[in-house]
């Protein structure tokens, strides 16, 4: 397999990376209209966003199995087919029908066809890097934020131009299959195993691995901490700091602008000081930001903690999909098993900061991803390089790790 088919392979995920973000935020970016259109209470707004998490999360686990039988190019591609119809559902039923059960069966499909998606860009990014022999993991999912800035901005506008729902969240469902459809074309070819070669490690053993259940742990803090943003953010600042629905917009596209630099440049820190120093201070940055963002109590500190929090979040989860792939031959069921973890924290933590917004309020609920930030920093550790396996499962030994590892 050639450095050329590596190249234009890199373009290609990169692709998919953004649009799988830029569906995601088109729905995010219309969450404040679509609980006023639907007249939800936080906490009902919470159980709404359960659907697009339960959608992902029942999708994760078989995810990595069948990327191996079909392919990446495959598994997005259907991906994207299920979740533009949830996205154009969505629209249709919060903003035509005023339907909660419409839109919440819409979210289902996106989260649906969005988890499987996700895993399959996330092994076909693994095995760009592989080849290409150096960290561009973030700069991938650098291009999922690319996407939620772009589908932030545009639903900023849309809303501020008064552009309908359900025309806003349909557009966009065309724009995310067509170039998803197109994207794949260009994937690193497939390869097949060849008769008598190694078996493939039964997927239920990965979940028996104390280093993959870590790293579980570090993707679940860090969904958590990302995640929260996207659901809530707007939301808080709608709430807390009395702006409009457009300016909360701008807040959570601030937000994921922030975590786009932080995925740029993060490789060339990670290729220098290496996964743990880097992850350690991120987690704290992120911590941090959550803090002066709800404790601040303006609008210039509110700028200043979304930066931070933005910044500090920006690492963790592409580093613990990379950390999950080390061993291309465990690679499917590892990725799958950290990213079904990882997604719980998409299926609890919508009802959860529902449940404390109901109580305390949205701005301050935001305290709770500062506390699980803790046992994110307690499972860095675990993201250290591992050695592959040889055929038999043996783990080989590893050379010189690199800097801070």
């Amino acid at each position: 397999m050639s450095t050329d088919d590596a190249r234009r392979a890199r373009t290609a995920v990169l692709a998919v990376f953004a649009l799988n973000g830029l569906a995601f935020a088109t729905w995010v970016s219309r969450v404040p209209e679509i609980r006023t259109a639907l007249d939800l209470t936080p906490g009902r707004l919470g159980l709404l966003l359960l659907a697009l998490s339960a959608g992902a999360v029942l999708a994760l686990p078989a995810a990595g199995a069948v990327t191996a039988r079909l392919g990446a190019a495959r598994t997005v591609a259907a991906g994207a087919a299920v979740a533009a119809t949830g996205l154009a559902l969505t629209g249709v039923g919060a903003g035509v029908l005023g339907e909660v059960a419409l839109t919440g069966g819409g979210l289902f499909l996106l989260g649906f066809g969005s988890g499987g998606w996700d895993v399959a860009m996330n092994l076909e990014g693994a095995a760009v890097e592989r080849r290409l022999r150096r960290t561009v993991m973030p700069r991938f999912h650098a291009g999922f934020s690319i996407g939620t800035v772009a589908g932030a901005a545009a639903g900023a506008g849309a809303s501020a131009v008064g552009l309908p729902v359900a025309a806003h969240l349909g557009t966009l469902a065309v724009v995310v299959l067509t170039g998803a459809l197109l994207a794949v074309r260009t994937f690193l070819p497939v390869v097949r195993a060849e008769p008598g070669g190694p078996p493939r490690a039964p997927a239920l053993a990965a979940w028996r691995e104390p280093r993959t259940l870590l790293i579980g742990v570090l993707v679940l803090a860090m969904a958590f901490t990302e995640g929260t943003a996207n659901d809530w953010l707007a939301v808080a600042l709608v709430d807390g700091y009395g702006v409009s629905p457009a300016v909360g917009a701008l807040g959570f596209a601030l937000f994921v602008t922030a975590m786009t630099v932080g995925r740029v440049a993060g490789p060339a820190a990670l290729d220098r000081w290496g996964r743990v120093p880097v992850l350690y201070a991120t987690t704290g940055v992120a911590a941090a930001g959550v803090l002066v963002l709800v404790l601040g109590g303006s609008l210039v500190t509110a700028v200043l903690g979304i930066l931070l929090w933005g910044l500090g979040a920006s690492l963790g989860f592409p580093v613990g999909m990379s950390a999950a792939a080390d061993d291309e031959a465990r690679a499917a069921v590892r990725v799958s098993v950290v990213a079904t973890i990882g997604y719980v924290a998409f299926l609890a933590g919508p009802p959860l900061l529902g449940l404390l917004g109901d109580r305390f309020g949205v701005l301050p609920a935001l305290l709770v991803v500062a506390v699980l930030l803790v046992p994110a920093a307690a499972a860095v550790p675990a993201a250290r390089p591992a050695a592959p396996s040889t055929p038999s499962g043996t783990p080989v030994q590893p050379g010189p790790s690199s800097a801070g590892d």
